[in-house]
């Protein structure tokens, strides 16, 4: 096994080692060579060579999704760092551990005019948790160090020096690593590199100092007064945001879906599923919005109590409600953050979510109200007008979502991109079978495809991801690895253009709208797939999809692509009247 000949890249690479953070993503460089070396030339860890950085670090943020523990990202200097920073803000964002490593220039070569040299040192701090900006070696390339930085040595043995460094890096390392492993969040580590940086030998040269994550030992919290005003209340709403699946037992789920006082709003990223649960939040509160007496209706599903658990929301319209609507008491439960989403926050719960409802129900009281049955007959009846509604349709977005939704096998993983294709499917009944992500730290479409080839990667289920056209070409370099699994499947809607950008209020039909909101294009996703490996077929109406569907996610030799083609002018004013229909 060969070792980097320079100290601080040993060192590196055995904290990684001693706290089992086993993946690395690695983009081709050469300051990061003592790095790529030391990682890859260890059995130990699993490394993946990714070109591009930007699709290399939602690659890595994708397996630490499904994996739960860090993965790090390694690159060379310069701008290669700065690709990192959108997977590194929705890491932020959506508490996903991501070891942000990088090689940087010696000090004395920054601001001079070197090539590859950025202002590299806490570069994310406002999207990290933490930043470890370590120290360069003195005994490595002695005579560079002698020759810029004499001051660093002064009367002292080089050797004394080293160990201060070593002695410094290795606190750095130490906290770092403790945080990305007990916060889920990001951190960076920069690390200066002086040439030469490919040297190597045969066994290591130093033992850093590794310490062990200490024990978290929990707060002892009381829920008694929690627990009065939920056994005193009549209207408690549970709102549920991005969540891992499995979080809640049947039991409790059970407790939840039957208590007359209790509405619970899932999204499709919560992965909680109940029949008496409302998963189609906007097919709730639009039609409210357009009542005759919507103030009385918003009144009337004001809850009192607003539990919240999980991550972001992706709903607008119970965003817009509760905030003008707000409930007397709003607790988040569990977790490292609690967003005051609705500017009504009055308590953070560090407590796991399960203990928490446990807790709730300790006293097994049944609170009376009609709170549940009232708004149960709404959802009843808007779901039966959606079935309605999907009768009498064109083929279109909306369409072509009920059918890929419905043809999806059980067990899948289903990734899902951001923007119209994440909404959609907040219309739909999903499959409870399936366990589903979607990028919602930052909301933005410019890593998903890679991000769901990571999450397949880290994953045994299936893999289906779902995007849009201009999602699918902004990300289109995540296809260029050589990591696609056969079981991977992606669905491409392409309506020719951002078409969201409909729906929303001041779009106008003219140039600037189609050239600079709507992005209109005609590009297709054929030649992608065969340069990629992919086996191709498309669909352009409700027969073709179902037919496409119905071998889509048979077992094949190669990753699969369905481009499905709806039209431009149409899926927007389906979407407005479907809302207006089930008012």
């Amino acid at each position: 096994m060969k070792y980097s000949a320079i100290p601080t890249a040993q060192s590196i690479v055995q904290h990684c080692q001693a706290k089992h953070i086993s993946n690395v993503v690695i983009s081709p460089g050469s300051r990061n060579a003592p790095l790529t070396i030391a990682f890859a030339e260890n059995p130990y860890f699993t490394c993946y060579s990714i070109v591009d950085e930007r699709c290399a670090a939602f690659f890595a943020l994708g397996m630490a999704q499904q994996l739960k523990e860090p993965v790090v990202i390694l690159c060379t200097s310069g701008s290669a760092l700065l690709n990192y920073y959108p997977a590194v803000a929705e890491a932020y964002f959506s508490n996903i551990p991501l070891l942000i490593i990088s090689a940087d220039r010696p000090v004395y070569k920054l601001g001079i005019g070197d090539g590859q040299t950025i202002n590299q040192q806490n570069v994310f701090e406002n999207h990290i948790r933490y930043s470890a900006n370590l120290k360069q070696d003195v005994s490595h390339s002695t005579s560079k160090v002698l020759q810029y930085r004499p001051e660093w040595v002064s009367e002292k043995e080089i050797s004394q020096v080293q160990q201060e460094v070593q002695n410094y890096n290795d606190a750095e390392l130490n906290l770092a690593l403790e945080i990305a492993l007990t916060t889920n969040t990001p951190v960076h580590i920069n690390a200066p590199f002086e040439e030469p940086l490919y040297d190597t030998l045969s066994e290591p040269s130093i033992a850093p100092q590794i310490s062990a994550i200490p024990t978290e030992v929990e707060d002892v919290i009381s829920l008694e007064e929690h627990k009065h005003i939920w056994n005193t209340s009549t209207r408690k709403m549970v709102l549920v945001g991005v969540n891992t699946p499995n979080i809640i037992t049947d039991i409790l789920l059970e407790k939840l879906a039957n208590d007359p006082s209790v509405l619970v709003l899932t999204e499709t990223t919560s992965n909680i599923h109940h029949s008496n649960f409302f998963n189609s939040i906007d097919s709730l509160v639009a039609p409210i919005e357009m009542h005759a007496d919507r103030e009385l209706e918003f009144e009337k599903l004001r809850p009192e109590v607003l539990i919240t658990f999980g991550g972001l929301i992706v709903s607008k319209k119970v965003k817009a409600f509760l905030r003008h609507h707000t409930p007397k008491y709003h607790w988040h439960v569990d977790g490292q953050f609690a967003n005051d989403t609705f500017f009504c926050l009055e308590e953070h719960i560090k407590v796991p979510v399960h203990d928490f409802f446990n807790e709730m129900y300790s006293n097994g009281t049944i609170v009376k109200s009609d709170y549940f049955a009232h708004w149960n007959l709404v959802k009843q009846n808007y779901e039966l007008k959606r079935d309605t509604y999907l009768k009498e349709i064109p083929f279109t977005d909306f369409l072509a979502f009920e059918h890929i939704l419905e043809a999806i096998p059980n067990g899948y993983m289903l990734q899902l991109a951001n923007s119209s294709t994440i909404r959609y499917t907040q219309l739909f009944n999903v499959n409870p079978t399936l366990k589903v992500f979607c990028n919602r730290g930052t909301s933005g479409i410019d890593g998903s495809t890679s991000t769901a080839i990571g999450a397949s990667i880290a994953s045994s289920s299936p893999t289906l991801f779902i995007t849009g056209d201009l999602s699918f070409f902004y990300d289109s370099n995540a296809l260029w690895n050589s990591y696609l699994k056969s079981n991977f499947r992606i669905i491409v809607i392409n309506n020719n253009g951002g078409g969201i950008f409909r729906i929303l209020p001041g779009k106008e039909n003219s140039e600037v709208f189609e050239t600079y909101f709507e992005t209109r294009h005609s590009l297709s996703a054929e030649h992608l797939s065969a340069m990629y490996g992919f086996d191709y077929s498309t669909a352009k109406s409700s027969a073709e999809l179902r037919d496409e569907l119905s071998s889509f996610f048979k077992v094949s030799s190669r990753p699969q692509l369905l481009e499905i083609t709806t039209p431009t002018l149409k899926n927007d004013k389906i979407l407005i009247d479907y809302f207006r229909f089930i008012s």
